[in-house]
């Protein structure tokens, strides 16, 4: 999230769409109720009308799978009707920047595609440099080669009466939405967008979000109290994680996990920090080396010298042009290229896409741990449905785990707050916390090596003193991943000792005289003591909701990020009543001639770009500091599918050809063809577009609440949700017990015939969607009878992320 929960009070217009927040997130809808009970407006957009919907001003459906197309017709709304922020367009984005000659689009491909590989040459893509290096701007907006020329060009297309015959949105809820969220866009105003997988499990799940961003950007809704894209992730700690490298890519802080062909220290930094020659962008990234070198340190301490890279090449490094994530993984297990297998705290026999392939893929396994609260069905995937024990090799060992009130540490929320738990009960029978487990894991490992083995330094040299009296002591983990000072320095003018801890990253060096394991954390755990341990009921002056002392919030405690972006060119709030930050330094002479700014802690605290008389100042940066060139990306030339959003439809849909431009998928997304990956599109044998979500009563696959009695009595079926169009075509009704099927695999499920789902009209034909939860498995209830419903998902994922296309597949129906 770039904003965080309780700012959702501030919004004048909160579009849900890709969630139902009411259901899922019900904390996050608290806030919600009450921005409309202060007048907001509130959208949600959905294929079904949800508990969400039920409490929402404007109601509209929306086909799975279509969501670009819905929000691409709002880009053109704003755009045909002048109702973007200009000022802040031209001033904050790269709207202005003239993209290179090289760049174009048709027939639905952009330039430097390669139908061999399937990938772009994304060098087609590049920006215009002047002789310093400096992209090319015309803050005009005029010159017809800039980003914003180019956005209302590709945008054209996008009219209400194609989007309409897209999406199944009927014309007058679009064209309500788009009038009713665009007026967000006025000065002083704020709207916000809550998203979750419903956005992100698709082919275009990365280019969902980016299309909103772009409508963020363009009405100024970024950096502002009330606005931002906000993720809503699903589980407390799943931001937490997420931030401390859960994902295969990436090492704590989003640094980079090294390649193969980054041969030295020197090599990976130079290939993963940017260089921009504009002297007016911060260009944040560029102190990746004191981040890499002060992670190097926190893991390696003391044998992480600069004489050896600081122990650069004990880290693991993946090969080049490789793919490591989910779909991947479990595509090469399938395949037997790897032999064992740490399922911890996840159960993918129920969680991933394609769930049958995925069960078959670990029978290809010598050894399996699980690790986890109760059973499930991974870890007893040998004697589930379809499965012969006696001829499965694999050996499987359960670690029993405590949950997450039975043990002490931090979790990050969405809105990216560090937030300490203290442990309430004590782990019952043999269970273990997660950090004694990894604790236990990794001395076993190194008594191993100390008796030899191959390329031992890695482990050997591994800091592992995070234990007291022999327990695991979360408080030494989080002072580490803050960071140590380890001599006595002087930065910026103040002196530190060896050993205390680092204040910020700001301190943060490349010359291995600091530590810290995630570069981002810096600022947690200081000399002052605990931050995520805070409490304090106290806002900030501004009075806004920012409660800046309670808990502690990445990046150094900014609730809102980009909030550079909330001021004018010379530090003034866009939204009086709403200011998140405010310069308040002293003038004289119309210049600005101390910095002072007050509210949220300030995005960079350089001066604002002009000064009272309108003079521009040297000594500012862009509001977008992250960003290479310091401006927020409508056009994003890095994105693996192009630089601006298009509609493609899903891997599989219910229509042969893609009325938006020739191609009828997503040319770059990752397809896997094994025998066991069959799909079929526009097939007469799975006419129905159905989706899965989440109900209230159970959690992610159930592994947690399928063994309490009481939620289980409260949601004990699988259930498939179907229009009552559909359910009279097909003769079935509310109760029947039915067969869902898909190319991949089949479930029996109890129907639910409502009002809730209505059919589509798309290019004007009939087309019927129906949903299904899925929590659940065949483990538990033990009747067996209850199963996955990613047993019908494809293994098809978005090219830049590899996420699974879950929310939009095709299936059939049958009365049992």
């Amino acid at each position: 999230m770039t904003n965080h929960w309780i700012d959702i009070k501030n919004s004048d217009c909160i579009m849900i769409m890709g969630s139902n927040a009411a259901e899922n997130h019900p904390i996050s809808f608290k806030y919600v109720a009450e921005a409309q009970h202060r007048g907001a407006k509130l959208i949600s957009v959905d294929p079904r009308f949800t508990r969400t919907s039920s409490k929402a001003d404007i109601y509209a459906p929306i086909r799975s799978g279509t969501d670009i197309a819905f929000l691409g017709g709002m880009i053109k709304y704003i755009l045909d009707n002048n109702l973007y922020f200009e000022e802040y367009v031209a001033n904050y984005t790269n709207a202005a920047f003239i993209v290179g000659p090289d760049f174009d689009f048709k027939d639905g491909l952009f330039s430097g595609y390669d139908p061999e590989t399937r990938k772009y040459d994304k060098s087609k893509w590049a920006f215009e440099m002047d002789a310093n290096g400096v992209p090319k701007m015309d803050r005009t907006l005029k010159n017809e080669r800039t980003v914003f020329q180019l956005l209302k060009k590709h945008f054209s297309r996008y009219t209400p009466e194609l989007v309409s015959s897209i999406t199944g949105t009927p014309q007058t809820e679009l064209m309500e939405i788009y009038k009713i969220y665009s007026a967000s866009g006025a000065r002083g105003k704020a709207g916000t967008i809550m998203y979750a997988m419903g956005w992100t499990q698709h082919t275009t799940g990365v280019q969902n979000i980016r299309t909103m961003a772009i409508i963020q950007m363009l009405l100024g809704n970024m950096g502002v109290a009330g606005g931002g894209v906000n993720a809503l992730r699903g589980e407390s700690n799943v931001q937490g994680s997420t931030d401390h490298c859960l994902l295969w890519h990436i090492w704590p802080g989003y640094l980079k996990t090294p390649r193969s062909s980054n041969v030295s220290l020197a090599d990976y930094n130079g290939r993963w920090t940017p260089n921009s020659k504009d002297p007016l962008s911060a260009n944040w990234w560029q102190n990746y080396p004191k981040y890499s070198v002060s992670m190097l340190k926190s893991f390696f301490g003391d044998k992480a010298t600069a004489a050896n890279d600081f122990g650069y090449d004990w880290l693991p490094k993946v090969d080049d042009g490789k793919d490591y994530s989910w779909l991947s993984l479990f595509d090469e297990m399938y395949k037997g290229t790897f032999k064992g297998f740490f399922a911890w705290g996840q159960n993918p026999a129920c969680s991933g896409a394609n769930a049958g392939k995925t069960r078959k893929a670990l029978a290809n396994l010598d050894w399996m741990v699980n690790v986890n609260l109760f059973d499930n069905e991974t870890g007893s995937f040998w004697e589930g449905p379809g499965m012969d024990p006696a001829k499965i090799k694999t050996e499987v060992f359960f670690l029993p785990a405590a949950a997450s009130v039975e043990k002490e540490g931090s979790v990050t929320n969405s809105g990216r707050w560090s937030q300490w738990r203290y442990q309430g009960p004590k782990p019952l029978g043999n269970s273990l916390p997660d950090g004694q487990i990894i604790m236990e894991l990794g001395n076993k490992i190194k008594a191993e090596y100390r008796k030899g083995g191959v390329f031992p330094e890695p482990i050997l040299n591994l800091k592992w003193d995070y234990a007291t009296h022999g327990e695991y002591d979360p408080h030494k983990v989080a002072k580490e991943i803050n960071g140590y000072f380890l001599k006595n320095v002087t930065i910026k003018g103040k002196n530190f000792k060896k050993g205390t801890l680092v204040p910020s990253f700001a301190f943060l060096q490349a010359d291995g005289s600091t530590s810290s394991g995630n570069w981002l954390y810096c600022n947690s755990y200081t000399e002052k003591g605990n931050m995520a341990a805070r409490r304090s009921q106290k806002d900030a002056p501004n009075n806004i909701g920012l409660y800046p002392e309670f808990a502690w919030c990445w990046p150094v405690n900014r609730r809102i990020i980009y909030n550079r972006a909330s001021v004018d060119l010379k530090g003034q709030p866009w939204d009086k009543e709403h200011p998140v930050i405010k310069f308040e330094g002293n003038t004289a002479n119309g210049k600005y001639t101390t910095k002072k700014w007050v509210g949220d802690v300030p995005d960079g605290g350089w001066y604002p770009l002009q000064n009272p008389d309108g003079s521009l100042r040297k000594d500012a940066r862009h509001a977008f500091i992250m960003r290479k060139h310091g401006h927020g990306q409508i056009f994003g030339p890095g994105r693996a599918d192009g630089p601006f959003p298009e509609h493609y439809e899903p891997l599989e849909c219910p229509v042969e050809k893609n009325p938006m431009n020739a191609q009828r998928i997503n040319p770059t997304a990752p397809i896997y063809q094994s025998k066991d990956d069959e799909w079929a599109s526009c097939d007469p044998r799975y006419p129905y577009v159905a989706t899965t979500y989440r109900v209230v009563e159970h959690w992610q696959t159930g592994v947690m609440t399928r063994w309490q009695p009481w939620l289980l009595e409260m949601q004990p079926q699988v259930f498939v949700e179907m229009s009552e169009q559909l359910g009279m075509l097909k003769g079935i009704k509310n109760g029947d017990r039915v067969k869902v099927k898909s190319p991949r695999g089949a479930l029996e499920a109890s129907a639910i015939v409502t009002k809730r789902l209505q059919p589509f009209k798309v290019g004007g034909a009939t087309v019927h969607q129906v949903g299904l939860p899925w929590h659940y498995g065949w483990r538990m209830p033990n009747s067996g009878m209850e199963e996955s419903a990613n047993l019908l998902t494809p293994a098809a994922g978005d090219p830049n992320t590899r996420i699974p296309e879950t929310k939009a597949f095709m299936v059939n129906i049958i009365k049992s």
